[in-house]
Order: structure tokens, then sequence, then C-alpha cells
């Protein structure tokens, strides 16, 4: 019998259109799902973010049919990458995927945007600046959202809510998602926009510091330095002056493109660089992009990341009957699992890299690969998410280093050949 309320209840709510609740709206939508979008925000409009997408993720938005409009707003494609660290510049061809041979950085305001329209021509509604109050229960299930906007607070009946709000989640902190892996900030970052430099994509790495330049929209480059988490409260007294101070110390050639260079955009910072894995899924509920999983900003792998799992959602709930609440929670439950397994290597990765400290093996191991172009390219891919270790510390990799080689997350990379080559 239908009273009425069921075509009054959505299929989907999602909390949260940034680049993470946007692409799941587009997806679950083109599923056929009748999706509401909200955001607290106005739209279009920036946030912090590193804004690079690494290939796996722009490999996504060509799939999507989004990638041809970023390149058509003006934003720059990065085709090489550099890293400079320990007296060693090693310069690679980005690495390819069979959608691109480039990636993208663009400003938030654009890339969010053009996710947002997607969603909607797919049928999604969009609303801004409404905001998730509270969630409704039956029995244990979420059944629906609390919003307020401008027209007041509403009830809103769905059948799954997904918060894609960011690492301090409204949705998480309401349904009382607990973490499954959490460790310490390790670093803090702040952001600087520039035009009148021409720089390419690449990082700057010494002990204590790292640097990355990302050119994107209207011919900016923005510059980011990395610092010790425990040199937060310090570097926040001027951090202008530390910002500039620790580029010119650890990146001079950059710097001295800065001296007669314009700086647009005000400083952004932050030190709250949370890492962590949330409980993705539950009655009636999912979390999203920062909101399940958020990790030290160092390898700008947030945007990609978000982008894999809103993919890994969607197909987890391709077919599945909503109305069916048992299937919906097994889909759900696949997908945290699939989520948490592809992603934490790269959180690890992150960490360590977050830590600032150059290891005599990783020095050991850039010298040998940077002899060797296709090993280089190698490095890259791995370090794009491309490939995994066991990929690329081959036993002929492995020869290179020394017996007591580590890397990242302390794994023995000797041991970890021998493993793949068996």
């Amino acid at each position: 019998m239908d009273d009425g309320s069921r075509r009054d209840t959505y299929d989907v709510v999602i909390v949260g259109a940034r680049c993470a609740g946007a692409s799941a709206a587009l997806l679950l939508a083109r599923q056929g799902r009748r999706v509401l979008l909200i955001d607290r925000m106005r739209f279009p409009s920036d946030t912090m973010s590193t804004l690079y997408v690494h290939p796996p993720g722009v490999a996504l938005l060509a799939r999507w049919g989004i990638l041809d409009a970023v390149v058509a707003s003006g934003c720059p494609p990065l085709t090489t990458v550099g890293y400079d660290v320990a007296g060693l510049r090693l310069t690679a061809a980005t690495p390819p995927t069979p959608y691109s041979d480039a990636a993208y950085a663009p400003r938030r305001r654009v890339l969010d945007e053009l996710l947002v329209r997607a969603a909607v021509e797919a049928g999604a509604e969009f609303h801004d600046r409404t905001s998730l109050r509270e969630v409704v229960r039956r029995d244990d299930r979420v059944v629906g959202v609390r919003v307020q906007s401008a027209e007041g607070l509403r009830t809103i009946p769905a059948k799954l809510v997904i918060g894609a709000d960011g690492q301090g989640s409204r949705l998480a902190s309401l349904v009382d998602a607990p973490f499954r892996t959490a460790d310490q900030p390790v670093s803090c970052v702040y952001y600087s926009a520039w035009q009148g430099i021409e720089t390419g994509f690449g990082y700057h790495e010494r002990p204590g510091s790292w640097i990355v330049r990302i050119p994107t929209h209207d011919g900016i480059t923005l510059v980011t330095t990395y610092f010790p988490q425990e040199q937060f409260d310090r570097i926040r007294r001027d951090p202008l002056a530390e910002h500039l101070a620790s580029v010119e110390r650890n990146a001079p050639d950059l710097h001295e493109q800065l001296r007669d260079a314009e700086r647009v955009d005000g400083l952004t910072g932050t030190g709250n660089q949370q890492n962590f894995f949330r409980r993705a899924d539950g009655p009636g509920w999912a979390l999203l992009g920062d909101a399940g999983h958020h990790l030290d900003s160092i390898t700008a792998r947030g945007i990609t990341n978000a982008l894999t799992q809103s993919q890994l959602l969607s197909d987890a709930l391709a077919g599945q009957d909503l109305d069916d609440t048992a299937g919906v929670d097994t889909c759900l439950a696949g997908f945290t699992k699939e989520t948490y397994d592809l992603l934490r290597e790269p959180y690890r990765m992150a960490l360590d890299l977050a830590k600032l400290r150059i290891t005599d093996s990783r020095v050991a191991l850039l010298r040998a690969i940077a002899r060797t172009p296709e090993l280089t390219a190698g490095y890259f891919a791995l370090l794009a998410g491309l490939i995994d270790r066991s990929e690329f510390f081959t036993p002929e990799v492995a020869d290179l280093l020394p017996s007591s080689a580590t890397t990242f997350g302390g794994d023995r990379e000797r041991s970890a050949a021998a493993g793949s080559a068996r």
C-alpha cells in the first residue's frame, strides 16, 4: 500500500557535497536511486586542500565523464613529477593510465562544483547551506535525518544515510562510529598560492621538512610546507614567516622564484592532521571520504581516496534493493572491508613520510633507483597508488638494497620482495 510516505522517502541522503559526497551522489543517481545531496556551505566555494588528483583518481574522473570538463576549465595537465631529496633530483613522467598521461590539481570550487552538477544532471537533488542536526532512528536503524536550512528544520526519511562530511563528521558523531585504527598527528601544514612562477609539480624533502609545489588554475602554484607536529604551537605564532623561511632553507631555487612572484589568497594551514579509519558502516548509515578515513595530507591522497571510496560504495550497492535491510548491511560491511584492505598500505606510507625523517635505508633505495629510469618511474607509480609494494619491491629491486633496508612503515623490503617472488 502506498500511503504517500514512500514518495517522500529518499533512497539515499548524502551529507557533504565535496568530492566524496558529490561523486557518490553522481554514481548512485546513475543507478536510478533517488538521491538528496546536502552541504552546510554555499557552493561553489573553495576549501583547504592539496588539490592534487593522482593518476588513479584522474582515471575515475575520466570513466565518469568528468575529466573533459576539468580540462576545459583551464586546469593545467601535470605531466612530470620531481623529487629533490638527499642531494638527489629524481624526475619522471607522471605515471600514465589507459585514460590519461597526466595528473591534475583543480581548485576545489571547480572540481566539487563539476561533480555536483554532474550529480544533478544524473537526477540527484542538491541543497547547499543545509546542515545535518539529528538522525532519525527506528529501533536501532537510521531511517532519516533532520536538517536545518533557511526554510527551517525538517525531517527527511531515507533508506540509507551517507556521511561525507569530513574528518569531524557530524554523522559519525551522531551514530557514535568507533575508530578502527587511530594514530596521533605527526605533521602540520601551511599553504600559500602564487602567480608568476613556473615550477611544475614536485617535492622537496629535508630532515624535518617537506615542501610541495602544485600548479593549478589561473597560473597559480600552490606551495605547501610541512613541519613536525610538535612545532605547531611555535609556528602558528607567525606562520607566514615560518612558511617562507622553510622554503628559503629547504627549496632555495623555489624561493628565488617567490621573490618576484605575487602571493594571492591568504595563508591557510592546520595542525589537525588526523590519522584514522573509523568503522564506516552501520544499520542504515555509511561513512565516506574523510569521514570514514583520514590520513596525513603529505602524500596528497585525500581526493583520490575519496573518489576511490565512492566507486567502491557504488559497486557494493549496485543492483541491491535498499528495502532489503539485511542485504544493504551486508553490502556496506563489504564496502568497509574493501576500503580498509585497499587503503591501509598508503595510510602507513603517509604516516611514515609525515614523520619527516630521511632514513639511511630510504636514501639507499632512492640512490639505487635513481640510476634506472624504469625504477624511478616505478617508484612514482608506487607513490601514486598505481602499484603496491609487492609489485615495486621485486627481487631485482631487492638486490640493489642493503640487507637491512627498511622504508615505509618499517617493513623489511628485502623480505617483502622475496615474498612477492614466491
